[in-house]
């Protein structure tokens, strides 16, 4: 797409710091960080959101989740633990309309979450 913000970051258009990536997905820091670990991880192929996912997504949704699993490891908090966040919709405060995978850690998370 586009007009999509991540569509142009995995494209290299608009800039990012990234932290993991594999064939199918990218994950960056999210530039609002709503912990000291924020990273999104994105599928390179446009799917808008996970109200729109479907079984033939199977294979990108599972590689999503091993992308934010080496991200936990990469920023040392496997062990510890993390949140991992699908927004949906604007009461989600979902503001990009393509999916993508909040990795949240590196401090002691409240419940419920915000």
């Amino acid at each position: 797409m586009a007009d999509c913000l991540f569509c142009k970051i995995i494209a290299g258009e608009v800039p990012s710091e990234e932290v993991a990536s594999s064939e199918g997905t990218y994950a960056f820091r999210d530039i609002n960080p709503g912990a000291p670990t924020h990273v999104l991880v994105v599928p390179r192929r446009h799917i808008e959101s996970a109200a729109t996912v479907t079984a033939k997504d199977a294979d990108v949704l599972a590689e999503i989740v091993a992308t934010a699993q080496d991200v936990a490891r990469r920023e040392g908090i496997a062990d510890s633990g993390y949140r991992l966040v699908f927004n949906v919709g604007d009461d989600a405060l979902n503001s990009v309309p393509h999916l993508h995978l909040h990795v949240l850690g590196g401090k002691r998370l409240g419940w419920p979450p915000g």
